[in-house]
């Protein structure tokens, strides 16, 4: 037996070894059988240049147009449950928006919507890299298909792809006119519209159109807690917001999308394309639910004598315990709402809690100066009398609550593309991507599940973006070596605007945050094929960026003044307690704006052994990086703008491609560890997340999928996927001591947002009837294990391991112009938690569920 012989089957037999002895995956492509022929193949633009995803040395998961609407992708967060070792969520703790994407990939991402906060996979539209994780859960009406290209992908996508990249690719124009359209019914008076057509207007120009619209009712719904109208309240317009919209019921879906592409082959040697989208939202929260409350955490008033703060002219003023005015385990304002309305003017008098407990907000903005909370319960007057703050909102229903408060989600995003792809000789082509992007977005979520504003979230963001990429593409050597080197140009300018309500306004964040980010890079690789047997990778990108920031966190309410009983918002009382702006006393951050420049080099080596010639075994070297910036959430002022330092990872990998049996059988396989530095992370400090480097990570593991056509007719999805995330060390400020709340970080502590396992099995059988229509059955399953979503690992917000089923039976009639479907989503009617918040602080941990079970019939034509 010859040594390629001997590989060969040294490499079959690895690729098909079980789930515990092998290691992560080259992904296989998600497809269809089309009969005899085997599987379909898949083309990618991974190494942009157009690949067979078998012949392509990365892990990737491939799923086509036709592969997505089977399997009920609407979203790019639907894509979580069929692709190994990836999490994708709608929405992030707080957001209040099903349009944010919160993504992780073999460990590494984010989850956080924050302008300063970039993400840690990257989202691309058409190769246009998506700068903010608001807006990055596409709609995906009329794609050709989706790449997730997992590990970091920093030589060729750049950076803040540090965990991996998700590629939407749109459909070209076709070269005939065509129509093609579905519309689809379901639970939650759901109607769900998509309409394409292609127009050709010459032989070399032609243009697609495709329209969307998606309407769901929300499946949380709100009720009255009993007895809720005989108490006392303050109006909507007393705390200020984005808005101030409520609705009857949480998680509706109300949003239209308009997509052009023109295509013109200029000449033989340019082809021009341009894009244009729309997308316009306006529609309900994400559904949320009180979990727990913890207004019985302690809180301390009493002054302290030997930490008396002295402030000139109005002599010493108590300082309480903990150095910002905090207890030992944390401030509780809800405990102190609760306090403020339920004691007698000489017990808060007691306690030094006067000014806490009067009149909310402060002289600066006259407007909005409320009447006080002290002793409403306990003064005789029943018309005063306020409900307090605890457990009795907690509803064991998962779809119901008493919130009345905010509930909304709006937004608007356009962008304009144009890709000009030259071909200078048979040898060297060069592309140019040109993209500009606007987006704007406002939210409001009622997190407290209460007749109260115990806990009121309001955002909106306006974002634009520019890039810029020239790609050089060639081969040479006869087709030996095959090269890519080009240049990238980004800007982007956000302004992000914060309102949160802590208990009824004893606390008022105001957060306006303003960010400009500028940065280039250049970057190649090369793939050299030394012989038919081994081919050699090497590539790497250098990238400089600078950013600047100025943050405007403050507090309407001037809880610091009263809580120090320092009733001048101004100096002196402005320098003594800290605040960085005596001309604005209320501001917690630095008024300067503040500058930072980042440059990174990521490299990448890799080597592919082609034993045979449909089997492949590569191993790769690589790094990648997420850049830094700086923590906006302050609840208390600090004297210069803290920052975190960009994370770093580093990556090896060894995978195999291989297909079999004429192309019946397709097994791709991985193993992977990476070195993870740098961790940010977001960690509850007081009322804050704030974001900072948490430590470092090692994470190991592998995937494998699997799909076979054993028969005509039938093909067979599966894929298996393991991660072992965990913190090799813990700054020790990040580090949280496991309580009865949390089970704490520390070195050895899993990461978040990452499950060890994840298993997914789709089997789909066409059976062909006697007047040439067809039906197609087909299931989907996917087990995952138990997944913590947050940094510090709250109990009360543990995902624990779950079943997903889906299926669904279509019919295509002969002429194949029309389809008819019928499905269900979820039905086992698992549920579980996509997001939630541990905000101790206020007095309550909230998340939200996933949708229930749902069905759906969907009628296509085509023609």
């Amino acid at each position: 037996m010859s040594y390629r012989e001997i590989l060969a089957v040294s490499s079959s037999l690895l690729a098909l070894m079980p789930a515990a002895s092998w290691a992560q995956t080259a992904t296989p492509a998600e497809n269809v059988s089309d009969g005899a022929s085997g599987i379909e193949e898949i083309v990618v633009t991974a190494q942009k240049r157009a690949q067979n995803v078998q012949d392509v040395p990365i892990a990737i998961s491939a799923f086509t147009a036709n592969a997505l609407k089977e399997r009920a992708v609407a979203d790019v967060a639907s894509l979580s449950n069929i692709a190994p070792n990836v999490t994708l969520d709608a929405g992030t703790p707080f957001s209040g928006s099903s349009s944010v994407l919160s993504a992780y990939i073999r460990g590494i991402g984010q989850n956080d919507f924050a302008a300063n906060l970039d993400p840690g996979v990257g989202v691309y539209l058409d190769g246009i890299y998506l700068a903010r994780t608001v807006g990055a859960n596409l709609d995906l009406p009329d794609v050709e298909r989706i790449e997730v290209l997992k590990g970091p992908q920093g030589t060729l996508f750049g950076r803040n792809t540090i965990g991996g990249a998700i590629s939407v690719v749109t459909r070209d124009p076709g070269k005939e006119f065509s129509f093609r359209g579905d519309i689809t019914t379901g639970r939650f008076n759901r109607l769900d519209i998509n309409a394409s057509v292609d127009l050709p207007i010459t032989d070399t120009l032609g243009v697609s159109l495709t329209g969307s619209s998606r309407k769901r009712d929300g499946y949380l719904k709100r009720i009255e807690y009993p007895g809720s109208g005989n108490f006392a309240t303050d109006p909507d317009a007393a705390f200020r917001a984005n808005g101030y919209d409520s609705s009857s019921t949480e998680g509706g879906q109300i949003e239209w999308s308009l997509r052009g592409k023109l295509k013109w082959e200029a000449t033989d040697r340019l082809t021009v394309r341009i894009s244009g989208d729309y997308l316009h939202q306006n529609q309900q929260g994400t559904a949320n639910k009180l979990l727990a409350t913890t207004e019985s955490q302690p809180f301390v008033f009493a002054p302290t004598a030997d930490r008396a703060l002295v402030i000139p002219g109005l002599g010493a003023t108590a300082l309480y315990d903990g150095a910002s005015g905090l207890a030992p385990n944390g401030f509780n304002f809800a405990g102190l709402y609760n306090f403020c309305i339920g004691s007698t003017t000489a017990e808060i008098a007691a306690r030094n809690a006067t000014a806490l407990c009067g009149a909310r907000g402060t002289p600066l903005n006259p407007g909005q100066v409320i009447g006080g909370l002290a002793s409403v319960n306990v003064d005789a007057d029943p018309s005063n009398d306020r409900l307090p703050y605890d457990s009795r909102y907690i509803l064991a229903d998962k779809d119901k609550s008493y919130a009345t408060g905010l509930n909304f989600s709006r937004m608007r995003v356009w962008g304009l593309s144009m890709t000009l792809d030259y071909t200078l000789s048979d040898a060297l082509a060069v592309k140019s991507i040109t993209g500009y992007r606007r987006l704007k977005w406002a939210t409001g979520l009622d997190a407290d599940g209460s007749p109260l504003r115990a806990l009121e979230f309001s955002f909106s963001l306006r974002n634009w973006q520019f890039s810029q990429e020239l790609q050089l593409t060639g081969h040479a050597l006869n087709d030996k070596l095959k090269y890519v080197v080009g240049g990238y140009y980004f800007k982007e300018r956000s302004f992000l605007n914060d309102y949160v309500t802590f208990d009824q306004g004893l606390l008022q964040i105001f957060g306006p945050n303003l960010l400009h980010t500028e940065n280039y890079a250049f970057f190649g690789q090369a793939d050299y094929e030394l012989s038919e047997l081994i081919s050699l990778t090497a590539g790497a990108r250098y990238t400089k960026e600078k950013k600047d920031f100025n943050g405007g966190q403050s507090d309407l309410n001037g809880f610091n003044y009263k809580l120090f009983n320092c009733p001048v918002y101004g100096d002196p009382c402005t320098t003594a307690l800290g605040f960085p702006s005596p001309t604005e006393p209320l501001r917690y951050y630095v008024p300067d704006t503040q500058h930072a420049t980042f440059d990174n080099f990521a490299p990448k080596l890799g080597v592919q052994v082609h034993p045979s010639r449909d089997i492949m075994v590569y191993g790769s070297w690589s790094r990648g990086y997420k850049t830094g910036g700086w923590t906006t959430r302050l609840s208390n002022p600090l004297p210069n703008a803290a920052s975190f330092t960009p994370e770093k990872a580093e990556s090896f990998e060894l995978g195999v491609k291989s297909e079999f049996f004429s192309r019946r059988l397709l097994v791709n396989a991985a193993v992977f560890t990476t070195k993870y530095d740098g961790i940010q992370l977001n960690f509850q400090q007081g009322v804050s997340p704030t974001i900072q480097n948490a430590g470092d990570a090692r994470i190991k593991g592998f995937e494998i999928e699997l799909v076979a056509a054993p028969a005509d007719g039938l093909t067979l999805n599966a894929s298996v996927g393991y991660s072992d995330a965990y913190y090799t060390s813990v700054l020790p400020q990040a580090q949280v001591a496991p309580n009865a709340l949390q089970a704490g970080v520390f070195p050895g502590a899993p990461l978040p947002k990452t499950p060890k396992w994840k298993f997914n099995v789709s089997p789909r059988y066409e059976y062909v009837l006697p007047n040439d229509g067809a039906l197609v059955a087909l299931i989907d399953y996917t087990r995952t294990s138990k997944v913590w979503n947050d940094s510090e690992r709250a109990y009360a917000l543990l995902r624990p391991a779950t079943d997903q089923l889906n299926a669904s039976l279509s019919y295509r009639a002969p002429d194949g112009h029309w389809t008819l479907t019928v499905g269900g989503v979820n039905l086992t009617n698992d549920r579980y938690l996509v997001s939630g918040g541990n905000q101790t602080a206020a007095g309550l941990l909230f998340g939200t569920y996933n949708r229930p079970t749902e069905w759906y019939a969907r009628l296509g034509v085509k023609f």
